[in-house]
């Protein structure tokens, strides 16, 4: 009888007319195969650097629970969390060879957009690779003693070299840049709680970034996070946010430059925005920072909550010169996440990712078409 309930939920959830006569082997393979599609694909495909180096990464407290926040079970206050986080990631993007584009630390989760710089990976020294290693971890004695002695033996030199070939690799890896993160946070706050057991929710969740347009639209939507949330009303007080940090730069800069005087921050380097007629000559962001801000401070100003529905005039001038509609730009603003599963960007190419990493299913066909009208 069990076995039947069984066969009745499985034919029912194939949305097929099969009556428990039918063969059951043959249907439990069909439901074996319907998993497949939907198992989880390794993190080691879903970062592709050849492909694209842009990634938007983002890792949840364990039951979303407010570990970074104000908690509503236990009435303690854990905002400083969130500086750590933002430490961490400073610390981390002077290490690995991985710039950060866009940031928001929020009370129970964070967004990051990272860039992958394979090209300054492949120009590490071993000297290079050893130190930066050694910023992070308890190095192997062979690599300590050469980069004291400057010089190694013979026998040892093997060793060395598939030691500096191995951390070379992971200064270029997504995956440590976070496994870095998120272990050293979830020790602190286990200590300061003085407790055990895991902070974060799992292993974290990335989407490939295949073009410009899905990297704008994914930073837009990091940089937006608290104003989405009803957190805070403008760009400049949102806490613990890139554009919050990008704005303060730029008055700076503009106060320094008219002053004369040196340009100093406490915030480390985020990917600069470079605009599109200098793509050649530095590497960045292929907008104009003014640009952005005006995008974003329009979309902003758009979806506030006391404005819903709300289109401000004046199209940006991005939007104009991608061909995007405000409607499609202000969705995107509010439901990147909802729109794209594992990859983002032109279908055509969303597919050939999808193919590529083994996948066989990709989701946002008319969210990449909005995005993507020519």
């Amino acid at each position: 009888m069990k076995s039947h309930c069984v066969v009745e939920a499985v034919a029912f959830y194939l949305g097929t007319a099969i009556t428990l006569h039918i063969n059951y082997e043959l249907l439990q393979l069909s439901f074996k195969l319907l998993m497949v599609k939907r198992m989880t694909i390794s993190r080691r495909k879903l970062i592709e650097p050849q492909i694209t180096p842009f990634y938007h990464v983002i890792n949840r407290c364990v039951r979303r629970a407010y570990l970074c926040g104000d908690d509503p079970y236990n009435g303690k206050k854990y905002h400083h969390r969130r500086g750590w986080i933002v430490n961490k990631i400073k610390q981390l993007a002077s290490v690995f060879c991985i710039d950060v584009c866009a940031y928001a630390v929020m009370s129970n989760h964070y967004h990051l957009v990272l860039k992958i710089d394979t090209e300054q990976q492949q120009k590490l020294t071993p000297e290079a690779v050893i130190s930066r290693w050694l910023q992070l971890f308890n190095g192997h004695p062979i690599a300590v003693d050469f980069l004291k002695e400057g010089q190694i033996g013979s026998d040892k030199q093997q060793a060395l070299s598939n030691l500096v070939a191995e951390w070379q690799q992971r200064l270029g890896s997504i995956s440590w840049f976070m496994r870095c993160l998120n272990e050293e946070i979830a020790r602190k706050a286990n200590k300061e709680d003085q407790c055990k057991g895991a902070f974060w929710e799992g292993r974290f969740k990335s989407q490939a970034l295949l073009d410009e347009q899905a990297l704008l639209s994914c930073m837009m939507y990091v940089d937006l996070n608290p104003i989405r949330a009803g957190i805070t009303p403008s760009l400049e007080q949102s806490d613990f946010t890139s554009i919050q940090q990008r704005i303060r730069e730029y008055h700076h800069a503009k106060a320094s430059s008219s002053k004369k005087t040196p340009s100093s921050t406490n915030h480390f380097t985020l990917l600069p925005f470079v605009g599109a007629e200098h793509q050649a000559k530095k590497a960045g962001i292929n907008f104009a920072f003014a640009d952005y801000l005006e995008l974003i401070d329009w979309t902003g100003r758009c979806i506030r909550n006391d404005k819903k529905g709300f289109i401000a005039p004046n199209q940006p001038k991005i939007l104009q010169q991608m061909g995007i509609t405000p409607d499609a730009w202000l969705e995107h603003s509010e439901q990147f996440m909802e729109h794209y599963a594992n990859v983002s960007g032109k279908w055509s190419r969303m597919c050939a990712f999808k193919q590529h990493v083994g996948g066989h299913w990709c989701k946002g066909k008319s969210a990449s078409h909005q995005l993507h009208p020519n």
